[in-house]
């Protein structure tokens, strides 16, 4: 079984579509009918992101730690618990691609850490594209985590000791772990996600936070 986890805090809005890209991808044909659980994991949500999540009838996991890490754990260890051998994971303002689960796993490693991309930046002043363009590198061999973006196998992260409890940069940990282990990862730009430029960061010194330094800069 294959498991992608979605941690999400007040997402009501952009949801319902990283729900439906996931969903989409976990029908794609090369994975021959492997089945794929999806688990949102809602951290002190206030809003109506469970109702989504309940619309579209995939499992979910509560948790009131406002803390990122800490809700990313919790939705891998629902998955390892049924017996995942995969672990996928994206972010609720986040649209992967529809083949998005069948290429992690064809690059055949034990961690895949995948780029982003934005397809809406009406959100930020035209600077914000301009620099995200000329000083992010979207191409194989990037040295770029992204929580948005990343697969592993359940061995690999389980022997990494999972996601710590980092409100932020849990997933560079994580990944500094693999490696310390001697993991094999792919730093790849085929698993494509399409990810927000929304203006209001939810995390401090993730992707959004990245870019309102640049917008006010």
């Amino acid at each position: 079984m294959i498991g992608a986890v979605v941690p999400a805090h007040n997402e009501e809005a952009l949801l319902g579509c990283c729900l439906a890209a996931l969903a989409v991808a976990a029908r794609h044909a090369a994975l021959a009918g492997e089945t794929v659980r999806i688990v949102v994991v809602f951290d002190a949500c206030t809003d109506r992101s469970e109702a989504v999540a309940s619309a579209v009838g995939v499992e979910v996991v509560s948790v009131a730690a406002r803390n990122v890490g800490v809700a990313r754990a919790a939705g891998a260890a629902r998955l390892l618990a049924a017996g995942a051998r995969w672990l996928a994971f994206t972010d609720a303002d986040s649209r992967v691609s529809p083949d998005w689960l069948a290429v992690q796993l064809s690059l055949g490693v034990e961690a895949v850490c995948g780029s982003v991309c934005v397809d809406d930046w009406s959100a930020q002043p035209s600077a914000v594209r301009e620099i995200f363009a000329r000083v992010y590198r979207d191409a194989d061999g990037h040295r770029h985590v992204h929580g948005a973006n990343l697969g592993v196998c359940a061995s690999a992260y389980r022997r990494a000791g999972g996601f710590p409890p980092f409100a932020c940069s849990e997933d560079v940990a994580l990944v500094e772990r693999l490696i310390a282990i001697g993991a094999k990862v792919a730093w790849s730009a085929a698993p494509r996600v399409v990810t927000s430029a929304r203006a209001t960061a939810r995390v401090r010194g993730g992707f959004g936070d990245t870019l309102a330094v640049w917008a006010s800069g």
